[in-house]
């Protein structure tokens, strides 16, 4: 596989693309040169996603797209991995016959021998790897970081136990797995050694982290551990499920220096009744409860959550009662998705859907909501000085885009940093801000020696 040219298309959450890069990496060991031209590519991999119908509808017009480059380009075989695959195997090979092999969620470590074996063409039309869904892939591959190389995802665990009414994920991804904290801690130190300087952590629940393994919820002690690796300087959590956030939790945040005073909350919804339908585990009071303590212990905390709009059963009155909750909690960053019916799942059965233009209307009306707070947030912000990681810069003008520590990547504001000195991306600069708009800041580098 010497000299071969891979194009990658990597769909859906961040999660997926930490798959992808671990993908990358044992294929990149092969021998294999990367390229972003699909036309030039002699294997093209499709990581695809289902999360909602969106998504599976991006996913299945990718692979129709690379599936063309078989006569148009100089592909040789096309790859098609992730949870689309896991889902709609027969599907995929049915209706699709350029796929050449498919790999399900549990099975992405296999990768070079599945395209080793394609490449060698030895009379196999097909061919497929799905690993038990209970196992965990081997995640210590070296991965190649495709983030711009100063943060990175790090996925702590696999899967998911909760069995919200609504939601695909355990049926494709298996039960809820940690990965072995010792095993978390090497490919940490890997990716700062390679100049990472953010880690993200990501899980389809990070509040439960070792449980399984460990017999206890882990997740302060492993903040504690990654903090103590040279080279991080923010750490910053995804995915806390509202009714596993600990008191220990709480303090590891608040206490470590490198932990991001950010915490990214699903709540999903804010009606006690739709909230017991939906399967999930919090209600109304629970919630303004833990949201308060947050508050209150890390006053400086920014809180992101999402919520789901037109879920079946949604009444108008229980979608006034979320843009109550969304008024009364201001939180800094929301977002909402329109209730998306999956098939297998409890909810798709439920006999009061939601009209579609109704669930989009909701939505609109939420994020309608959100904007206005989120504007408040901002304009709250002018006069504060900030840490601001440098991400890019603004083409022929002396103007950087970057993000602080209130920002993920990919979902949150940005920060727009003026200064007339040369500024690198993975910097970290001091920022007086400036000014506001809907969802970013405008700053300017501030001398501190000056003042």
């Amino acid at each position: 596989m010497e000299n071969m040219k891979l194009f990658c298309v990597s769909l859906g959450c961040d999660k997926n693309l930490v798959d992808t890069e671990k993908m990358l990496g044992l294929l990149g060991g092969t021998g294999f040169t990367f390229t972003d031209d699909e036309m030039e590519a002699d294997v093209i991999l499709v990581n695809t996603c289902c999360f909602i119908g969106d998504a599976k509808e991006e996913s299945v017009n990718t692979i129709l797209d690379m599936a063309r480059l078989k006569e148009e380009g100089a592909c040789r075989a096309l790859i098609v991995t992730g949870c689309l695959a896991q889902r709609y195997k027969q599907e995929i090979l049915d209706e699709i016959p350029e796929v050449d092999a498919i790999l399900g969620t549990t099975s992405y470590e296999d990768v070079a021998g599945i395209v080793k074996q394609v490449l060698e063409g030895k009379g196999i039309t097909h061919l497929t790897s799905f690993h038990d869904l209970g196992e965990l892939p081997d995640t210590q591959a070296g991965r190649v970081v495709t983030t711009g190389g100063y943060y990175a995802f790090l996925k702590i665990a696999e899967g998911c136990d909760k069995r919200c009414t609504y939601c695909i994920i355990p049926y494709l991804r298996g039960p809820y797995r940690s990965v072995p904290m010792e095993q978390l801690l090497e490919e940490a130190r890997q990716l700062a050694s390679g100049g990472v300087k953010e880690l993200i952590l990501v899980a389809q629940e990070t509040t439960l982290y070792g449980k399984d393994i460990y017999g206890g919820k882990s997740l302060p002690k492993l903040l504690h551990e990654l903090a103590q690796i040279p080279g991080i300087q923010w750490i910053r959590i995804q995915y806390c499920y509202p009714e596993e956030i600990t008191d220990e939790l709480i303090e590891a945040i608040r206490s470590e220096e490198k932990v991001c005073h950010y915490l990214d909350i699903p709540i999903q919804h804010a009606s006690n009744r739709i909230l017991k339908r939906m399967g999930r585990r919090t209600n109304r009071e629970e919630l303004t409860e833990r949201i308060a303590k947050l508050r209150k212990e890390i006053p400086d905390i920014a809180l992101r959550t999402t919520m789901i709009s037109g879920f079946p059963g949604e009444t108008q009155a229980d979608h006034e009662e979320l843009m109550d909750f969304v008024n009364e909690m201001e939180f800094e960053r929301l977002g909402v998705f329109a209730y998306s019916a999956e098939e297998d799942t409890p909810a798709y059965s439920y006999p009061d859907q939601v009209p579609q233009e109704v669930k989009e209307e909701r939505r609109d009306e939420i994020m309608e909501l959100q904007q206005d707070i989120a504007f408040g947030h901002c304009e709250d912000m002018v006069g504060r000085i900030l840490t601001v990681l440098i991400e890019g810069k603004v083409v022929d003008e002396p103007v950087y885009v970057g993000r602080t520590y209130m920002d993920a990547p990919g979902v949150d504001g940005l920060i727009f940093v003026n200064a007339e000195m040369e500024l690198m991306s993975g910097d970290f600069v001091r920022v007086k801000v400036t000014g506001a708009a809907e969802y970013d800041l405008i700053g300017e580098v501030y001398d501190e020696s000056a003042q």
